[in-house]
């Protein structure tokens, strides 16, 4: 995952909303969202050669996702990334704890942005300062460098989300956001010391490339009523549309419901 809106109390009747990009090579192997039956409750898409998921949520409203951090840092770690919003979710101990124990734990992963939720709170932790905040009502954006800089795609959806909310948008304007492929000019972008060519590739916030580019966009909403709804595209080389898959969980569900897409089934 490289770029995370998380949205607290921003929407009407919405607790917590995000809309995220997972951004990744189209040969690592990896499954829709959907009902992981070796982890009760648990709904997210899965990485099919670790085991991790960059995104999920449990129907009990609890939630977690990571993005990579692009430091210049070595990527080849003991442990996958995907490991730390999985083992968040298949555990009980509450948000804050789980990130006491992730800062003791980090050298056993590749440099990473972490968010976590619960009934406590949503929390972000910084991989450049290793440092944990709360997340306070409002919009906040997580990508791939440091919390308190953001480049210039992250200052875009931003101001669009921004915007789309204001108009009262519903759930398909708002995902369709991702989809942006606009491209900031060279002297915005960041140097992250890539070369300005993979720059370029990585600046939007839909990222269209033959080898690596954005493989999923999620919207995920959880309501003040308890409902939860997980809505997410797929995508193939060349950003081409590989599908969409949408479930609902309420208090009066038996389990997660598979519902009609966005873009009709």
């Amino acid at each position: 995952m490289c770029l995370i809106l998380v949205g607290v109390n921003a929407r009407a009747g919405s607790r917590v909303m995000l809309l995220a990009n997972r951004d990744e090579f189209h040969a690592r192997p990896a499954a829709a969202a959907a009902p992981w039956s070796d982890a009760p409750g648990l709904l997210g898409g899965r990485d099919l050669r670790a085991g991790g998921t960059w995104l999920a949520v449990r129907d009990d409203g609890r939630f977690a996702a990571v993005t990579n951090l692009r430091n210049g840092e070595p990527r080849v770690a003991p442990r996958s990334r995907g490991d730390l919003v999985s083992g968040f979710l298949r555990g009980n101990a509450s948000a804050s704890s789980c990130l006491d124990h992730v800062l003791a734990d980090l050298p056993q992963f590749a440099p990473f942005n972490l968010v976590l939720g619960d009934v406590t709170g949503v929390y972000a932790l910084d991989g450049s300062t290793q440092r944990v905040r709360v997340l306070a009502d409002g919009l906040h954006l997580i990508g791939n460098g440091p919390l308190d800089v953001e480049w210039p795609k992250a200052r875009r959806l931003r101001m669009q989300v921004r915007s789309a909310l204001e108009q009262g948008s519903d759930e398909a304007r708002l995902i369709d956001l991702l989809r942006d492929r606009a491209r900031p000019a060279d002297e915005q972008l960041p140097d992250t010391g890539i070369g300005l060519e993979r720059e370029r590739l990585l600046s939007p916030i839909f990222i269209e490339g033959d080898a690596y580019g954005t493989r999923a966009s999620t919207w995920l909403d959880m309501r003040d009523d308890g409902e939860i709804r997980l809505v997410e595209r797929s995508f193939g080389p060349g950003g081409t549309s590989r599908g969409e898959v949408a479930w609902r969980h309420s208090a009066d569900a038996g389990g997660w419901q598979r519902v009609p897409s966005l873009e009709g089934d």
